[in-house]
């Protein structure tokens, strides 16, 4: 056994080898440049990170079941409830964002599967890929260090003047803003690395006979994602810095009280922030690709456009900044500039929602649990993204900036879509990572569950924005009690199916029914390999077939799930052959 995962035996009767036991010891993990490995590290890593992040948010919506009541200074936690809340929003934000959203699904999926759908034995630049890891490991330490040092009350964004002294908390949390800022500015080499490692991977590895055209649209997204990494994240480096400097040496920069202006922090802030966002949900839209094409049993609908359209997401993505600042004082010419903007990104997104729901049309769907979260997936970032268009509407902005329906807006489109296909792609990709299937009812129950959870959490909170509902409250009036309750309700609902989750994956690892090389019938490169894979990925080299061309596979048995068809294997052309 290794990493909990029985071997399959081979021919001879001895454990099959591959990438999780190919060497047993505790030090070769620390030290392995196998992309297979390093994304499971990373799996584990993001994965604490979610239920880090959920579990202050279970907090958050605990002390918002009836507002925070009146507690003297040495209350919960050595503060206020007020100071309680203001802290664990700061750092609900902060983990989910830094920690868990931008680089989930790029570092563990896409780390796992990306080398295997180019059919190559590893990423372009294997010992930049473990430095990646390490830096965030590194990050992840220092924000666990602001919850030692007890906390930040600034809000996730850490906008002065609120950073100058932490808020309401007074001096002592000097040591805890200069850990966040030390975290979020190590988390930025890391997903500047692995984007890196990336964009040369698909331009060095990509194999002669696999075009851009040719490459699954997954590869597409993180591509996209990956030119996102690399020129926006610098930005958010260079601004922490700077604040860093002004709040050693009180240089005037971003601080009123030494001659800076916090607005420009915003602009800054908010020019890495918004190309962020796509940061977290073009891997999501990536991952839906494969999800809806392989339980529609479908060529996607429109692959060129999908493609092209993650392309003018990253690109549009860097120019709309500015509606985040619609009441900052900023011109009106600006406001309409940014406005229109905004409805123009629209429009890239738009065409992918289109042609997933294209794709599904007179397809033989499988409700398996993958694409329970696919459709999970359609219907939350519509909702996500349709609520964005009245933000991007300068009238409409005034009155909503600040409330619930921000909050409700923005889980919906980063988090719910996000988390969604996060799982979707972990359900999909589980038996290929760790050669187990898991329960399949449990699966489906844990995805209704987060969709129940999920829409009870954050639905009421857009009719309670509309009501005028501020965002970061402890306390609220009564007309607010119910909606915040359903929230709250809703909250727990969510944890638990994703608590869930965590349950039947963790078993499936030791008593799973032992997966075939392709349980699901998909036809991109890495379901030719074993499962789990060899160390280098594939013992023979791999057939070239189209990512979408499901005709070249027919179904065997459940235990031993979808084979190539023989005249393909006989025809086919094998990525030797192609080099």
């Amino acid at each position: 056994m290794a990493g909990g995962v029985v071997e399959k035996p081979a021919a001879h009767g001895k454990p099959r080898k591959h990438y999780l036991n190919h060497v047993r010891t505790f030090g070769s993990w620390l030290v392995t440049l196998d992309h297979k490995r390093i994304a499971m590290m990373y799996l584990a890593a993001v994965s604490f990170s979610l239920l880090l992040g959920g579990v202050f948010a279970i907090s958050l919506r605990t002390v918002l079941w009836n507002g925070a009541p009146a507690l003297p200074e040495d209350g919960i936690l050595g503060a206020t409830m007020e100071q309680f809340y203001n802290r664990m929003f700061t750092l609900h934000g902060a983990v989910m964002v830094f920690l868990f959203i931008i680089p989930g699904i790029p570092a563990a999926l896409g780390n796992f599967i990306l080398p295997m759908q180019l059919g190559t034995k590893d990423l372009a630049l294997p010992r930049v890929n473990l430095l990646s890891w390490y830096l965030y490991v590194m990050g992840l330490c220092f924000f666990v260090a602001v919850l030692v040092f007890g906390g930040l009350d600034t809000g996730w964004t850490l906008y002065p003047p609120y950073s100058m002294g932490g808020g309401s908390q007074g001096q002592h949390v000097w040591m805890s803003l200069i850990f966040a800022y030390m975290a979020v500015f190590i988390l930025g080499f890391s997903s500047i690395l692995t984007g890196l490692n990336f964009i040369v991977t698909i331009h060095k590895l990509r194999p002669p006979g696999m075009g851009m055209y040719d490459m699954p649209l997954f590869l597409w997204a993180l591509y996209a994602t990956s030119l996102i990494q690399v020129l926006a994240t610098p930005v958010i480096g260079i601004t922490l810095g700077l604040s860093l400097i002004e709040h050693m040496f009180h240089v005037g920069i971003f601080l009123p009280e030494y001659g800076g202006d916090p607005v420009m922090y915003q602009h800054f802030f908010w020019f890495y922030s918004h190309p962020a966002v796509y940061i977290m949900i073009l891997p999501a839209m990536g991952v839906q690709s494969e999800i809806m094409g392989t339980f529609t049993r479908k060529h996607i609908f429109g692959y060129k456009a999908i493609a092209w359209s993650s392309i003018a997401i990253a690109a549009i993505g860097f120019i709309v900044w500015g509606h985040h600042m619609f009441v900052s004082g900023q011109s009106p010419t600006a406001g309409i500039i940014f406005s229109f903007l905004t409805y123009l990104v629209a429009i890239p997104s738009a065409i992918k929602v289109f042609n997933w729901v294209a794709t599904m049309y007179k397809g033989s769907i499988d409700l398996k649990t993958p694409m329970i979260y696919g459709l999970n997936f359609i219907y939350l970032f519509g909702i996500g993204g349709l609520t964005g268009l009245f933000l991007a509407s300068i009238s409409n902005n005034v009155h909503l900036h600040d409330t619930y329906f921000v909050i409700a807006h923005f889980h919906m489109v980063m988090v719910g879509s996000t988390v969604n296909a996060f799982l979707g792609g972990v359900h999909y990709w589980w038996p290929k990572m760790t050669g187990r299937m898991y329960n399949e009812t449990l699966g489906r129950i844990g995805a209704l569950l987060v969709f129940i959870g999920f829409n009870l959490a954050f639905m009421p909170q857009f009719v309670a924005g509309t009501r005028g509902m501020p965002r970061r409250y402890a306390n609220y009036l009564d007309e607010f009690t119910v909606f915040n309750q359903a929230s709250t309700i809703g909250a727990y609902i969510l944890g638990s199916g994703i608590g869930l989750q965590v349950i039947y994956l963790i078993h499936s690892l030791f008593k799973g029914r032992k997966a075939p090389d392709n349980p699901w019938g998909a036809a991109s490169l890495e379901w030719q390999s074993e499962s789990p894979p060899d160390f280098h990925n594939f013992t023979k080299p791999p057939i070239v077939t189209g990512a979408y061309d499901y005709e070249n596979w027919e179904y065997e048995s459940e235990e031993a799930g979808w084979r190539l068809k023989q005249e393909v294997i006989d025809t086919g052309k094998t990525l030797s052959k192609v080099h």
